[in-house]
């Protein structure tokens, strides 16, 4: 056989196995969303839930699970910056690094219930915060940092040295170069790790059953960080799971829609505007 034709078979392998994931995910999106949308309404989407009566809303829940999110990421991205600037810019190869590294990408691979019963050991039987949104997002942010670290060092290491030296050689200290010409560059990529890792985060169910609980606050858009925070994916679990109402089936098919659809506009929002500020940053540097 020719290199020629074995190159064609090789192509033509990729081609059908590309296609076959893409038609599995469209497959599986289309029948949620066909599902799942004749059961979207404005009352639904910002009604509250119901524990035994038909009809229920998941407002609470929505407002949950961006309110959780948002909280988490600002614990977590803050202390995934500054551990991705070490490693990428300041820590040289040594044991300690290495060892840090093995420890975050240990840490990534912790299964999530896992790290739901420590979050419960440490954070609400240990610090005494209760079943709360607090311990949810407290717990959830241990789910985020070792993939924002990771995808950190990874954004700032793509920057060109020549950027660097560029601006050391015009004066600039490192903290200076750093701050005003790495990040920039990286931001594209920090935007891809910082959506992905929020998309994660946001159906998110065996962390925030131990942390949050199953229960709402019966006032929509509730900010106290003391009170319970069952967001739409653990009530999705919940009603499929141990719920009494009698059109489960129905919520449960809306809840799965909305997520979709959710996750799809939150990482649009992120991605679009990354692309065209790498587009930008690209046709600047040619």
């Amino acid at each position: 056989m020719s290199s020629r034709i074995s190159d064609k078979i090789a192509t033509a392998v990729a081609w059908l196995a590309a296609f076959a994931i893409l038609g599995i995910l469209a497959s599986f999106l289309l029948y949620m969303l066909y599902k799942g949308i004749p059961v979207l309404s404005r009352q639904f989407i910002t009604g509250m839930p119901s524990d035994i009566r038909a009809g229920g809303g998941v407002g609470p829940e929505l407002f949950n699970s961006f309110y959780i999110l948002f909280l988490s990421m600002v614990v977590s991205f803050p202390v995934a910056l500054g551990a991705g600037i070490y490693l990428a810019e300041y820590a040289r190869k040594s044991r300690v690094t290495d060892l840090i590294r093995l420890s975050t990408e240990s840490l990534a691979t912790v299964p999530s219930i896992v790290l739901g019963l420590f979050g419960m050991i440490v954070f609400i039987n240990y610090m005494g915060l209760g079943i709360t949104i607090l311990s949810g997002a407290l717990t959830l942010s241990l789910l985020n940092i070792p993939v924002l670290v990771r995808v950190t060092e990874e954004s700032l290491r793509t920057v060109p040295g020549y950027y660097r030296e560029a601006s050391l050689a015009l004066g600039a200290t490192k903290w200076q170069t750093i701050w005003r010409v790495v990040l920039p560059n990286a931001l594209p990529g920090l935007i891809t790790g910082i959506t992905l890792t929020a998309g994660r985060a946001m159906g998110e169910t065996a962390i925030l059953i131990f942390t949050a609980g199953t229960t709402v606050s019966r006032q929509l858009g509730d900010f106290d960080v003391f009170a319970a925070g069952e967001t739409l994916a653990v009530h999705l679990w919940y009603v499929m799971g141990i719920g009494l109402v009698p059109d489960r089936l129905d919520i449960a098919n809306g809840i799965g829609a909305l997520l979709i659809i959710t996750i799809l506009l939150f990482n649009l929002a992120f991605t679009i505007p990354g692309r065209i500020l790498q587009k930008r940053m690209t046709g600047s540097q040619h």
